[in-house]
């Protein structure tokens, strides 16, 4: 391999779906650039990443694993990433604070399917991306199977830079296409170097000149030898490749088991001379102005050290008790996993971990002028699963209020939203382990432990049929009574005109200054029809009534307002109306029919579908539900769909809702209300 002047830091995100060992590779990264001693096991709850209770209680993880190392006097940041899509917001973030991405997956054709939401992302942000087959040890399908189900995910052509060495059914090393050596695994340490087996001979010359072809449709010079026969040095095909990844045109492939340390080596080395190095990143970011630039791409509340924000340097140098604007770093710290290493600077490319920013959030960008929003950052994902945190302590709220406000600081894709209807706070975020992982954070972190419960759907009523309501209101208890007399003229509207309130009063005898107190009557019945629920789409028009010079007032006149719906409605026709969601869900082709079929089990109705702009291989389901059927949707869409379906939604239109349906469901608010 060609020589190399030391780099600058660098920072490699390494992603991909649950399972695939990205935590393993992560530890095996850090012991190759010994900066651990020994390997960690999941299993024994003591690798450097997933050191969370939450995640080690899951045995997952559940939070970006942030760890510097030093390999070859070159500096680098790992940031592991969730591979459940449930917190996808994670791994977009690290993303984007990355020079490249590795990649992580099993050596499985059926679960390739599985990268294509993290793929989309890196091609949609023009990424450069490694991707490493992990769990080699453990592989019953050729590669040759792998990377063709690996390809129809992938837009940029796979280009395989080593081939297994087997014994029987298990892999035992691998020939490196560039130099042509063969290396023997060898668990916890350095692979051997062997001669290349006769046995993967064929197939190393096969699968080189495959690498040398997908090379030569980049470069001219490389195509114009191959068509002469000519072998290319191999100081020139590793600056290709090099140069082929900083520029995004293709994914080279590695192979490896991360838990045994095999082939972790060999992926350390090409990220060493291939990945590229921040002025790289920046100038595809688009730049940034400013002598000092760092990016938040991560937010953390701890119980001990309080708010720390994490960014990437992206030019300059960033110092402890520097100030940004109006934030001044209140220490400077690099990251090993949960532990916080202070130091006094960083340069370019480096990872930070910045105390006590308080009005500093994830995405913002800083520079010595203060907040910018220059550099580009991915809006938050949309909520697809909610439920209703109930502190276990009453005296809990103003807690609960302040943990929920800090934990969607960490994690943009949780959100909290009031419903006026049901009066519940919602919490909105990407799944149940989601929001039940939100949970434990409460308790851990805030010392507040709550109750999830599944939100009320918001249901409301109407009228069929229109009234003339006379009502009056009259009590006499001594001195002043109160007298307030009302017509009203009530009528149905089009379903979703909403509330009309209208007065026809003539000769006085309802006073202008009581009207008002009449309308707030009405719309105060209306919160709560006959059958328990806000009451809509109706209109109400005051035409006749009587007062009383001493007696009469606001009171009385609001009461009788109240009195008058609260006689009327009942012999309305009142309907229940439950709201109908307009729903798109984005599901792989081959499992169109199964969204189909969970749309109809849901009471949906399909609207049509189409491919999936820029996802090919995708389409998306237009469909109408309603809304009581989406809380689990997403659960089920997933489990039909390897976890990688998913939807958006919004509200459409009330529906009336009849029979048995709409018997229990006023039943059950019958229930709620006493």
């Amino acid at each position: 391999m060609s020589g190399k002047a030391p780099s600058g830091p660098r920072c490699a995100a390494i992603v991909g779906p649950y399972l695939s060992g990205k935590t393993s590779l992560l530890e095996a990264l850090l012991y190759t650039c010994e900066a651990i001693p020994r390997l960690g096991s999941i299993k024994e709850g003591n690798t450097v990443g997933d050191s969370s209770d939450e995640a080690q209680a899951r045995q997952m993880s559940t939070e970006l694993n942030i760890a510097s190392a030093t390999f070859l006097d070159e500096e680098w940041t790992f940031v592991d990433c969730p591979g459940s899509v449930e917190f996808l917001q994670e791994s977009r973030a690290a993303l984007m604070a990355a020079d490249v991405a590795i990649v992580v997956c099993e050596p499985e054709s059926s679960k390739a399917l599985m990268l294509a939401p993290v793929m989309q992302f890196l091609d949609a942000h023009d990424i450069p991306r490694m991707l490493f087959i992990n769990k080699m040890d453990h592989s019953s399908e050729t590669v040759r199977e792998i990377l063709a189900a690996l390809q129809v995910v992938s837009s940029k052509p796979l280009v395989l830079r080593q081939v297994p060495i087997r014994d029987g059914d298990n892999v035992t090393g691998y020939v490196d296409l560039v130099s042509e050596r063969a290396y023997e695994y060898e668990p916890g340490k350095a692979s051997k170097l062997i001669s290349i087996p006769d046995s993967v001979q064929d197939r190393n010359e096969e699968a080189r000149q495959e690498m040398l072809e997908s090379l030569a449709d980049f470069d001219d010079d490389l195509l114009e030898q191959l068509l002469e026969d000519n072998v290319p040095p191999s100081d020139k095909v590793y600056d290709l490749l090099g140069d082929d990844l900083r520029n995004d045109l293709i994914t080279p492939v590695f192979l490896g088991a991360a838990e045994n340390d095999s082939g972790v080596m060999r992926l350390m080395k090409a990220l060493r001379h291939e990945a590229p190095e921040v002025e790289q990143t920046l100038e595809r970011l688009g730049g940034a102005d400013g002598e000092t630039v760092v990016q938040v791409f991560k937010t953390y509340h701890m119980p001990h050290a309080g708010k720390m924000s994490v960014g990437r340097v992206w030019k300059g140098a960033a110092k402890d008790g520097m100030t940004f604007g109006a934030h001044k770093i209140s220490g400077l710290n690099s990251l090993m996993g949960h532990d916080a290493n202070k130091i006094s600077s960083a340069n370019a490319g480096s990872v930070v971990a910045m105390g006590r920013m308080d009005d500093v959030h994830t995405g913002m960008t800083l520079t010595e002028q203060g907040e910018s929003d220059a550099m580009p950052w991915p809006d938050a994902l949309a909520p697809v699963y909610s439920m209703v945190a109930v502190p276990d302590k009453r005296e809990d709220e103003v807690k609960l209020s302040t943990g929920i406000a800090r934990l969607m600081e960490e994690d943009p894709s949780i959100s909290s939203s009031h419903n006026e209807d049901t009066h519940e706070n919602v919490l909105w975020g990407q799944g149940e382990i989601h929001l039940q992982v939100l949970g434990q954070r409460l308790k851990s972190r805030f010392n507040t432990a709550v109750t999830m419960r599944r939100p009320r759907t918001p249901y409301k009523e109407t009228i069929k049929k229109a009234i003339q309501q006379h009502a009056r209101h009259k009590k006499q208890s001594g001195g002043h009574g109160e007298f307030g007399d009302v017509h009203l003229d009530i009528k149905p509207k089009p379903r979703g005109a909403g509330f009309e309130f209208s007065e026809s009063i003539s000769g006085g005898v309802v006073p202008r200054q009581y009207i008002p107190a009449v309308e707030a009557g009405v719309k105060e019945y209306c919160t709560e029809g006959p059958l328990g629920f806000p009451v809509v789409d109706l209109s109400v028009n005051l035409f006749d009534g009587q007062h009383h010079a001493v007696d009469s007032s606001d009171m009385a006149f609001r009461r009788a307002g109240i009195l008058a719906m609260k006689d009327a409605l009942p012999n309305c026709g009142p309907v229940l109306l439950e709201p109908i969601c307009s729903v798109n869900i984005a599901i792989p082709n081959q499992y169109t029919s199964n969204a189909q079929s969970i749309v109809t089990k849901r009471r949906g109705q399909i609207l049509g579908f189409q491919a999936k702009e820029g996802w090919p291989g995708w389409d998306e389901v237009q469909a109408n539900i309603p809304q009581s059927e989406l809380h689990d949707l997403t659960i089920d869409l997933r489990s039909q769909t390897m976890g990688i379906g998913t939807f958006s939604w919004s509200f459409d239109h009330m529906a009336e809702l009849t029979g048995r349906a709409a018997d229990d469901v006023i039943e059950q608010q019958k229930v709620a209300a006493q």
